[in-house]
């Protein structure tokens, strides 16, 4: 009976790899390059604008569309995005209006919003319909006729319900803008009563409250307009938001009755959805949500109750408080000036042999070189004999030393683990630092996409959002600007700068409370180690593996334990830089692993792309 009714391919849709593509905008990474050998220049310019706009983390991209900038010849306007979609358009040039308190315009825009917004809904919810699409790869055996066409219907209801998340993504965008649709009628209404349109501002209140009917200063604001159209005008909210209301509630009660009888499950794309709709169940699973998050809340306060620091001789130069911001903090006296000298000498090796930029033009700013050297390749390049095992090892022992005091002060009793390390080195270009107006590194968070005009922060590829905090530990000062500073979501309001110096560590969490970003570094070279953290020890740092190994059979053939070695061959001590040595009988901290991860003791090699 199921393969007699299996219904043929419907027309209009591709695979899901072609679709995934053409969401991506692949096709134009593609285009700018065929219309660049066509010498078709501003059709390749507005290809790769297009391309750039929905992967602005494409460096390659961003480099050639600032080429595409510098050449003679393209013109301004070929800088378009030809996917551009209409709702978006209009909304963004609104919130522009409206941000610049022009609201005469702002109104036009954000209707013009909300009218396209909407038709796009009915589109996306259009292609809904359509043959069976099961979520896993084998073909599962359905118990009867009946549920075969239930489980389709509630498919087609709940892909109708996500249409909403569709459309409120911005292009370039994994995550939605919360409240999309209720954001417009809000925004509408503060417009058009700062214009004197009180009938539409009242119409667009009453609107708004058909989602949120307890908000109390929406409520207000109904209470004066009815008091100044007097109480017999009548206010009604507008016949879109009532149908669109009433139809989302009714899948909603259809879906949620398959989620409590059917086993189904359902990710709501609403925050306004009303509790009576909600099984219990899923309430008690929400409040649990809730109580976790109140939770974190609490850790994050006790954290402020610290206890000592593990090392003695580490002051704290700067808190939170002092940085006007949060999860931040200074600390100096982390290495000495002798070790400072020696991770120094470790950094020559990063232009000769590093991990793979060595010394090339750095991929931030045309302006400076950058070279880098991980723990795994200085480990191999003692190994070689071309830099010293005394070196290298104060780079492992360095970067344990800034994980424990990071971990002490900001998640004592929650293991961090190392996600990446990296010795970076940033150096001006001679001749090249007159007029200049970038950065050394562009401001950014950590594990998030930073969208400065959304004031939001998207944690999801390509950012590496597993990661929780992040160090910085500077090996010198002998050089201009290459600074760290602190900025608000704007990505342009400085809250606090650190200046680099010998034996310093600045320390943050990674996430959108710390965009930050680096100086331009205008002459001399800027070296320090770049140091990224976890809660997650799945995405711990294997190559702090592989190092610690070769560390452990040098030691082994030196017929003399790791932990013993103290003194350097100039006789200078490294106690200061070194973690406690640890018990003979146990292995150290971070060559533990999870059960049956044994055979992955030689994982691929971390990119250098990591530091970005």
């Amino acid at each position: 009976l199921g393969r007699r009714l299996l219904p043929a391919p419907s027309a209009h849709r591709a695979s899901r790899a072609v679709r995934r593509d053409f969401e991506r905008r692949e096709p134009y990474n593609y285009l700018q390059v065929a219309f660049f050998k066509l010498k078709k220049l501003d059709q390749a310019v507005s290809a790769a604008h297009t391309f750039f706009v929905a992967n602005p983390q494409h460096l390659q991209m961003r480099e050639d569309i600032e080429k595409y900038r510098r050449m003679s010849g393209v013109k301004s306007d070929s800088f378009r995005d030809l996917e551009a979609t209409p709702h978006w358009e209009a909304y963004e040039a609104g919130m522009q209006h409206y941000n610049a308190d022009e609201y005469l315009q702002a109104v036009a825009r954000l209707e013009e919003s909300l009218t396209e917004a909407l038709s796009a809904l009915e589109e996306c919810r259009a292609l809904c319909e359509g043959p069976w699409e099961d979520e896993d790869e084998e073909e599962k055996m359905q118990p009867g006729l009946y549920e075969a066409i239930a489980a389709h219907y509630i498919q087609v209801l709940k892909c109708r319900q996500q249409c909403v998340l569709e459309i409120a993504t911005k292009p370039g965008r994994i995550s939605a803008t919360e409240d999309f649709i209720p954001s417009h009628l809000d925004l509408l209404q503060f417009a058009y009563s700062q214009v004197g349109n009180q009938t539409l501002a009242a119409e667009c209140a009453a609107s708004y409250l058909l989602f949120y009917p307890m908000d109390e200063p929406m409520l207000e604001k109904m209470k004066q307009y009815h008091t100044e159209l007097g109480e017999e005008a009548a206010v009604t909210a507008r016949q879109s938001i009532q149908h669109y209301m009433q139809r989302s509630l009714v899948e909603k009660k259809l879906i949620y009755y398959a989620v409590e009888h059917l086993g189904e499950t359902f990710n709501d794309p609403d925050l306004w959805t009303p509790d009576e709709l909600i099984p219990e169940n899923l309430k008690e699973k929400y409040r649990e949500d809730q109580e976790k998050q109140k939770q974190e809340i609490l850790d994050v306060e006790e954290r402020e109750k610290r206890g000592p620091l593990p090392f003695e001789g580490i002051a704290v130069t700067m808190d939170s408080q002092q940085m006007n911001g949060t999860q931040r903090v200074v600390f100096d006296r982390v290495l000495t000036e002798s070790e400072c000298k020696d991770l120094l000498r470790l950094t020559k090796a990063a232009g000769e042999a590093g991990d793979g930029y060595r010394a090339r033009r750095s991929p931030h700013t045309p302006h400076e070189r950058f070279e880098g050297l991980t723990v795994l390749k200085a480990m191999q390049l003692a190994q070689n004999g071309d830099v010293e095992w005394r070196d290298a090892k104060l780079l492992l022992q360095a970067s344990e030393k800034s994980r424990k005091i990071i971990e002490s002060y900001f998640t004592p009793g929650k293991k961090l683990h190392f996600s990446f390390t990296h010795l970076v080195c940033r150096t001006a270009v001679d001749g090249e630092q007159e007029g200049r107006m970038d950065l050394s590194h562009p401001v950014h968070a950590d594990n998030c996409l930073l969208d400065p005009e959304g004031q939001e922060c998207w944690k999801e590829p390509p950012a590496y959002v597993y990661r929780d905090y992040s160090g910085i530990l500077y090996l010198n000062d002998d050089f201009q600007g290459g600074g760290l500073f602190f900025t608000e979501m704007d990505t342009v309001t400085v809250t606090a700068e650190v200046h680099p110096k010998c034996g310093r560590l600045v320390a943050f969490s990674s996430g959108k409370e710390n965009p930050h970003g680096v100086w331009a570094v205008s002459r001399g070279r800027r070296c320090a180690i770049a140091l990224w953290y976890t809660h997650s020890q799945e995405h711990a740092e294997q190559e702090r593996v592989k190092a610690q190994e070769l560390m452990d059979q040098r030691a082994v053939e030196q017929d003399q334990p790791d932990g013993d070695e103290r003194q350097g061959t100039d006789g200078s001590s490294r106690s200061s830089s070194e973690p406690p040595a640890p018990n003979r009988g146990t292995k150290p901290a971070d060559r533990r692993q999870k059960p049956g991860s044994d055979r992955k003791l030689h994982p691929k090699v971390l990119r250098v792309r990591d530091e970005f």
